[in-house]
């Protein structure tokens, strides 16, 4: 798997992906008119100016000036961290300003200067892929990690728009695994009703919901859905009750009962991951379908908490690194094919379960088809792997 890829990444490497320079640097502007905005706020809340970015002063703002609840003084200062600041937000407008102001200011230095810096003369930009770079086999990409796009709020999506083909003859391709780690969790696991949830072609989530809080699936609103949801992919994680509860907002007891529930339900889930542990605990190792092995030694750690940290991994590895390993093989598949058929076409990112290709109009259509093929078909599972394919002349376009 690897061995063919590193020619592949070097391709990519070496070809880039252009940026809109002007739009970036457009974008930038009004980043920089809602940091105004959210410091005339702030400092509206305050009552005076002060410099946002230092803990120290945001801290004597929040806990001496407001007289918030919760402050915990360090030898420092206060504390004014993401944790602190969320559970605050319930107490005073200011704390959803200072979030949001925090946010763009990562987007503008990060994403905005921190680009603009790394372009070439034609404007591309080349970030490196780190091969070996994780325990579990997936790549990251670093100088700039193109992997890390946010994407979370409508802003940071945005970004997506100056990511563009070389040029106006080209358009780019996007395909997205379709929840490939739970279909690969049901085909590993061999669980029946996870199986047959995915093959039925019912939403799995509102499936799952329906077995867990045993109502019919045309009973399933959207909170039961999203607390499904949580769990579904909490489980792949090794989530516990405690995280499970904040996650959707529920009671520790209530959490427990879903995660009991669904183990119930889903009994085959269950054994793979209690098999799972008990095997990585013989050997000081788990491995994907393809034989990667990750080593756990934290499993014989005299330490409990990172004995637990052992066991989620024990749980996770095996699904995240075969869903690595399987994305990786339709790389090699798809740049071996695209090269076969001559189209000029060229693969030029991957973001884990997404692969980005830049295409000629005149053979999109083709590459998009060649694509989604290799993806579906890198690996022969009980359960159907998908993905998702769409067209558009930047990447926000294109991830439809």
């Amino acid at each position: 798997i690897e061995m063919p890829l590193a020619t592949v990444l070097f391709e990519m490497e070496h070809e880039g992906f252009k940026i809109d320079r002007l739009g970036l640097s457009n974008y930038g502007l009004r980043l920089d008119e809602t940091i105004n905005e959210l410091a005339e706020r702030i400092y509206g809340y305050a009552g005076k100016e002060f410099n946002i970015n230092s803990p120290k002063q945001l801290g004597d703002i929040l806990f001496e000036t407001l007289m918030l609840p919760h402050g915990k003084k360090t030898k420092t200062g206060y504390s004014t961290n993401a944790e602190v600041l969320d559970k605050l937000r319930a107490y005073h407008p200011i704390i959803q300003d200072i979030l949001d102001y925090r946010q763009v200011v990562k987007l503008k230095g990060t994403y905005v200067d921190g680009f603009i810096k790394l372009l070439t003369d034609d404007n591309k930009i080349h970030t490196t892929f780190k091969q070996t770079g994780t325990a579990t086999g997936r790549l990251s990409s670093a100088e700039p990690n193109l992997q890390n796009i946010p994407i979370r709020t409508t802003l940071g999506r945005e970004l997506r728009h100056y990511f563009i083909p070389q040029n106006e003859d080209y358009l780019l391709i996007d395909a997205d695994y379709s929840q490939i780690e739970l279909r690969l969790l049901a085909a590993i696991s061999g669980d029946e009703n996870m199986i047959g949830a995915f093959l039925s072609g019912v939403d799995i989530h509102t499936s799952t919901a329906a077995k867990v809080f045993n109502v019919p699936e045309n009973m399933v609103t959207s909170e039961l859905r999203k607390r499904a949801k949580a769990v579904n992919f909490g489980i792949v994680y090794g989530i516990g009750a405690f995280s499970l509860a904040k996650d959707i907002g529920v009671s520790n007891k209530e959490a427990k009962a879903y995660i009991e529930s669904y183990l119930n339900t889903f009994k085959g889930v269950a054994s793979f991951m209690e098999n799972t542990i008990s095997e990585a605990k013989e050997n000081g190792f788990v491995t994907t379908v393809f034989g990667r092995r990750r080593y756990l030694p934290e499993l014989s750690s005299s330490n409990h908490m990172l004995r637990a940290f052992g066991e989620r991994v024990a749980r996770n590895a095996p699904i995240q690194g075969t869903a690595a390993d399987i994305i990786k093989i339709a790389m090699v598949n798809v740049f071996q094919r695209l090269k076969r058929e001559k189209l000029d076409a060229k693969l030029i990112l991957q973001v884990h379960d997404e692969l980005i290709i830049e295409a000629n109009e005149g053979c999109a259509e083709a590459a998009a088809a060649i694509l989604k093929e290799e993806m579906q078909n890198a690996a022969k599972m009980k359960v159907e792997l998908t993905a998702d394919v769409n067209i558009g002349k930047n990447w926000y376009e294109a991830k439809g």
